[in-house]
């Protein structure tokens, strides 16, 4: 009886988006989604590249006409709750910049082409002093 009436019942249908955990961080991706899933593509956008680490909650949009090619599109946020309206705020690691209301803040150590800010302004300062003796 029961085979006699597959037919009747709706085949189920692969949800086009789903949250994960990201099982191998990097791009390509692995993701677990009820299964592991490996080799996702990493997308953002145009400009910004980013990593998924492992642990990572992700959204994970499953693309083709049977969704048979899933790329992960983003990582859920954390620290959304202290931005106020209209604050941006990039982190990785312990890095971070924020576009507050009032002010621009980082966070971490700060590199202008590859020389740590104290020193350079030390430089610059010493320059200026030079050029003001000579």
């Amino acid at each position: 009886m029961w085979t006699s009436e597959r037919w009747r019942r709706p085949a189920q249908e692969e949800a086009a988006a789903e949250l994960g955990a990201v099982t191998l961080g990097g791009d390509p991706a692995g993701v677990t989604l009820g299964g592991e899933r490996r080799w996702l593509n990493v997308y953002a956008p145009g400009g910004y590249s980013w990593r998924p680490a492992a642990g990572d909650r992700v959204l994970v949009l499953k693309a083709g006409g049977e969704r048979e090619m899933p790329c992960l599109l983003g990582k859920a946020q954390t620290g959304a709750a202290e931005l106020g309206p209209g604050e941006v705020c990039l982190q990785g690691g312990s890095s971070k910049v924020l576009l507050g209301q009032a002010a621009l803040e980082l966070g971490g150590r700060v590199m202008i082409n590859g020389m740590e800010l104290d020193r350079y302004i030390r430089e610059i300062v010493t320059e200026i002093l030079a050029a003001q003796g000579e």
